[in-house]
């Protein structure tokens, strides 16, 4: 009876060897599938996807902060230039020779024993001529003040007066 459940065993064991090797055999001819997309590389695509979408707000607002604060210092260094403009010309004008010359120039004032002169129809060297009514603003600042109130007592006069 030994022999027979012997025989029986290593009947059994060959049997199982055959299959197997047959379920090897089969698995070899059929081309292997695995699933590309596992679950905990879905879960960190999600997670990656979340964070992208969670931090895109803030860092736009955060370039668009430095952007203005960019903007800020160029403006504050320009106000800094425009002061230190500002107190030299202050200083310029504390200058008494300097107020003078400006006076002489832009006001037509002369000292005294001194004699001004005025040419009719001979533009001084600071002035220049009106085209007409419409004279712009930088072309009579250029101009002394009194031809300024002629020239507008003129056109007051000229647009007053009855046509014909």
């Amino acid at each position: 009876m030994a022999a027979d459940r012997f025989s029986t065993t290593a009947r059994l064991k060959a049997i199982g060897q055959e299959a197997q090797a047959r379920v090897y055999r089969a698995a070899a001819r059929r081309p292997v599938r695995r699933n590309k997309l596992t679950g905990r590389a879905a879960l960190l695509a999600l997670v990656l996807c979340a964070l992208v979408v969670a931090l895109a707000y803030p860092m736009r607002q955060y370039v668009s902060q430095r952007s203005d604060i960019a903007d800020q210092r160029r403006e504050a260094q320009k106000a800094a230039q425009r002061v230190q403009q500002l107190r030299e010309e202050k200083a310029r004008w504390r200058d008494p020779d300097y107020v003078r010359t400006q006076a002489r120039e832009h006001l037509h004032y002369v000292m005294p024993g001194e004699t001004g002169y005025q040419l009719a129809g001979v533009p001084s060297a600071t002035a220049r001529p009106a085209q007409g009514r419409g004279a712009t603003s930088e072309a009579a600042a250029h101009r002394p003040w009194y031809d300024n109130l002629w020239d507008g007592l003129d056109r007051a006069d000229a647009a007053a007066a009855p046509r014909r």
